[in-house]
């Protein structure tokens, strides 16, 4: 269950809206330390768009510290997702694709789907999130010669809608209430 916090998380980190005021990312969700943050304001690059009760003072300032920015460039999300072992997962749901089993990223493995001794690559169209039993289970045979087909298919290239559409089916354990405006989860507040 999601928890809407009143009161400043721990560390008091801002969220990240692009120059479009829609979260640079979902999952993780985009938030700065308030340190990168009150440096970030300091040289121009983000605009407070809300801000928590907590103030910070140096010898020549003072500051409240954010609790929202948004940056003042763009920054385009249209570009190719990299392919990494976090990045494969979110994709795959943080599941195993052969037997379904939903797990944490450090329970999960890499899969050739084509056997790297069979000539298959490390490439998004070749690799899937596989738990450890299934993963060792398959061996280096394809799915078919295994008899574990994969439950959909995933292998391919998603690009960063995808990833970002994915992300939000994850979302954090706690929010703070002057992020939801920005933020687009089904959330239910305890009363």
């Amino acid at each position: 269950m999601m928890q809407v916090l009143t009161r400043p998380p721990s560390g008091f980190p801002a969220l990240v809206l692009n120059a479009d005021f829609r979260p640079l990312s979902y999952y993780p969700l985009s938030i700065w330390p308030w340190e990168e943050v009150v440096k970030a304001v300091w040289q121009e690059r983000v605009d407070v768009v809300a801000t928590y009760d907590k103030v910070v003072r140096s010898p020549s300032m003072e500051m409240q510290l954010p609790s929202v920015i948004s940056l003042k460039s763009y920054v385009d999300q249209d570009r190719k997702p990299a392919f990494t072992r976090f990045n494969v997962f979110l994709r795959d749901g943080f599941a195993c694709q052969y037997c379904g089993e939903q797990g944490l990223a450090q329970d999960l493995t890499f899969d050739h789907v084509i056997p790297r001794s069979r000539g298959g690559r490390t490439t998004w169209q070749n690799i899937v999130a596989a738990c450890g039993p299934c993963n060792l289970r398959k061996g280096g045979r394809t799915p078919q010669q295994a008899g574990m087909p994969l439950l959909r298919r995933t292998a391919h290239q998603p690009n960063s809608w995808e990833l970002q559409e994915a992300g939000r089916r994850f979302p954090p354990h706690y929010l703070h209430q002057s992020w939801l405006d920005y933020l687009y989860w089904d959330i239910e507040l305890e009363p």
